[in-house]
């Protein structure tokens, strides 16, 4: 892994050669990654992996024609095929008219905001062998638990440096640690599987594997015996786990290639109410410590906080610089890019700002509803807005939990739902989405 410095100077020196051997604009993006992960299963080692790569990956304009290519070779004489070829490329490809770096103008110059997501420490696989097996023998304490998928705990860093013939030079890096267990409860057809996780840049902020291990555990007893519900209309509640994939469904549908495509069920919505008014939902690149943190996007623009939705209202796409130009606006500051291709548009850290009421508030008028944790498959329609996906979870009678729920189908239309969403006030930040618990009525169950 390069440092700093020689990290940045390469990508800066393959921008100036590629625009020496004729390329009206390039920019170019140095990755680097090193992780390591340890498994464990039933107590026993099941496996240590460490991972180290670095790729640098240049993309080249030749009038409207574009290519990119990337090497895993840094040495001079590969980085001079690099150009070459890329270069080459570009001149073969297929004009397009909205392709381009980032408008000049709104390059941005730093300096850089310091998000503080780099611990620059490291735990070595002695250190995540024992934080595995905390976890698993946590889980596996819990009374009913029969057997284990295992647990693993892992940690890593990542940097990138970001060039571009417009002038831009940019840098970050990155920590992560994480520990996960998944683990069974009951006996043969009738046994049931449950996890927990954690993710964090910091290892000090981790959660302790026992409490993750723990509730693991739990989640797995509370699973069993399943009932499956009769079909028909439900008040459906999402778990805050599970919630996070509904904003998953909006940022997928106000992306600036869906719009410019005409791909959207949101196309005509900008400006307008789709939410009720108590709902907000931000778009924090700024998070200290957050997992998408960024000072700056994959095109070299600032980020800022934004609010995709303000009070119920859609207030903007979120579009890098080659959908931006399709469809008319300004490139947001959301592009996101690998080593290869071109830059696409995706958000940072999103969440949904909590409402007023606690989740025992928020089904305490529900005489017969579904409580959702787990759901399956991708059955959404991203032009229609229909929705249908595989749900397990938990029934709620007068208000309370009850027992568990599985097998069921879950459906409605994004757009009614959106209307009539309600949150809870339990928000909290452990995940680069985040939700509060979250009501959504007049759905419908389709189980026996």
């Amino acid at each position: 892994m390069l440092t700093r410095e020689q990290a940045l100077t390469r990508a800066t020196d393959l921008v100036v050669r590629a625009v020496e051997a004729g390329a009206n604009a390039a920019d170019t993006v140095y990755a680097a990654n090193a992780s390591t992960g340890v498994e464990i299963r039933l107590g026993a080692l099941e496996g240590v992996e460490r991972s180290e790569s670095q790729e640098i990956g240049l993309r080249v304009f030749v009038g409207k024609g574009s290519a990119t290519a990337s090497s895993s070779d840094l040495s001079d004489d590969a980085l001079a095929q690099l150009v070459e070829r890329t270069v080459a490329m570009a001149r073969l490809a297929p004009e397009d008219q909205f392709a381009g770096l980032a408008p000049d103008e709104l390059i941005s110059h730093g300096p850089f905001r310091d998000l503080d997501i780099d611990d620059g420490g490291e735990a070595g696989p002695e250190v995540l062998r024992a934080a595995a097996l905390e976890a698993e023998d946590a889980a596996r304490a819990v009374s009913g638990i029969t057997n284990s998928e295992g647990a693993s705990a892992s940690a890593g860093r990542s940097m990138m440096a970001l060039a571009t013939s417009a002038g831009f030079s940019g840098y970050s890096s990155g920590s992560s640690h994480g520990v996960s267990a998944s683990v069974l409860a009951g006996e043969g057809s009738t046994m049931q599987r449950d996890y927990a996780s954690h993710a964090v840049r910091h290892r000090s902020d981790l959660d302790s594997p026992a409490l993750v291990g723990l509730k693991a555990g739990n989640r797995a007893i509370d699973r069993m015996n399943p009932v499956r519900l009769k079909s028909g209309p439900m008040t459906v509640v999402y778990d805050p786990r599970v919630g996070a994939s509904l904003i998953g469904h909006l940022v997928g549908s106000i992306t600036g290639s869906g719009i410019a495509r005409k791909t959207s069920f949101l196309l005509d919505a900008l400006g307008t109410a789709i939410f009720d008014s108590g709902i907000t939902i931000c778009d924090d690149p700024w998070l200290v410590r957050g997992l998408r943190s960024r000072a700056f996007d994959g095109e070299g623009l600032a980020t800022k906080p934004s609010k995709l939705i303000d009070k119920g209202v859609l207030t903007a796409w979120i579009a890098e610089s080659a959908s931006a130009r399709q469809i008319g606006i300004a490139p947001t500051g959301h592009a996101s890019r690998g080593i290869s291709g071109a830059p696409g548009a995706g958000p940072s850290n999103v969440h949904m700002e909590a409402g007023t009421v606690t989740p025992e508030a928020l089904m305490a008028d529900i005489k017969d509803g579904f409580y959702v944790t787990e759901l399956i498959g991708m059955g959404v329609n991203g032009l229609t807005g229909d929705y249908s996906r595989g749900a397990s979870g938990f029934r709620i009678v007068n208000g309370e939990i009850a027992g568990a729920v599985s097998e069921v189908t879950i459906a409605g239309n994004l757009k009614d739902m959106f209307r009539v969403l309600i949150p809870a006030n339990d928000l909290e930040f452990r995940h680069a989405v985040n939700v509060p618990t979250i009501r959504v009525d007049g759905m419908t169950l389709a189980g026996e």
